[in-house]
């Protein structure tokens, strides 16, 4: 049975009795704290209206920075495109941008609660964007959370060819720079999985996330390029 979360506790139900492709809790609310909490356990929310459904799924993919596969046709890429990579610059932009429409998906589960929720983790130093600039043009990019040496990613948008695929790449440097050990993509994909995301049972993914949510990380802004310059 799905769990019901009460407004007034933080507290989960144990994950490793989650369903393995249903959600394992239902309610509560986007708070930061709770947010934190669920991100700190394997727990993330994803809905397309209310009420908020909690996920934990079995397998779950991720990827460790060490694993970033970049192959023939992304190389070329970033060889072809000369986008200026930028971090926290422009949240509000990305994470909207991320919820716009797209040809293939007509509608979004990043909702205005969603937004007001990450921005809030974005004021916390906890949720982060990723951004590809073209001549001072927003081309793509991506957010998520930080939380010690993990980071969650939850959504990607582009509008120039490989400008999400760059972005990522970005991403992995400056978590690789900083001792992060695991970056959550969640649900399986073939786009992450062509950059070495790979498949985890959850038992062995939660044991990861333990050690990486452990490390000595602190929150805050990231400085706005790699190497700290502006």
């Amino acid at each position: 049975m799905i769990a019901w979360l009460s407004p007034d506790s933080l507290a989960f139900p144990a994950v490793d009795q989650a369903p393995s492709d249903a959600p394992l809790a239902v309610g509560g609310d986007l708070s930061a704290e709770r947010l934190l909490r669920a991100y700190a356990t394997g727990i993330f929310p994803w809905y397309n209206e209310p009420p908020i459904l909690w996920w934990s799924p079995d397998p779950r993919m991720a990827l460790a920075p060490a694993d970033l596969r970049i192959n023939r046709s992304l190389a070329k890429a970033m060889r072809r495109h000369d986008y200026a990579i930028r971090f926290d610059t422009a949240f509000p932009v990305v994470i909207r941008a991320c919820a716009s429409p797209r040809a293939r998906q007509p509608g979004t589960w990043i909702s205005a609660e969603m937004i007001t929720a990450y921005e809030n983790l974005f004021h916390r130093g906890h949720a982060h964007s990723v951004e590809a600039w073209q001549d001072g043009v927003l081309v793509g990019g991506l957010y998520g959370v930080a939380l010690g040496g993990a980071f969650f990613g939850e959504s990607m948008f582009s509008i120039a060819s490989y400008a999400s695929k760059i972005a990522f790449v970005g991403l992995i440097a400056r978590l690789a720079t900083a001792g992060f050990t695991l970056i959550d993509c969640q649900v399986p994909s073939e786009h992450m999985a062509s950059l070495g995301a790979r498949l985890m049972p959850r038992r062995v993914f939660l044991h990861e996330l333990r050690r990486a949510v452990g490390l000595p990380i602190a929150a805050g802004r990231w400085p706005t390029a790699l190497g700290g310059t502006s």
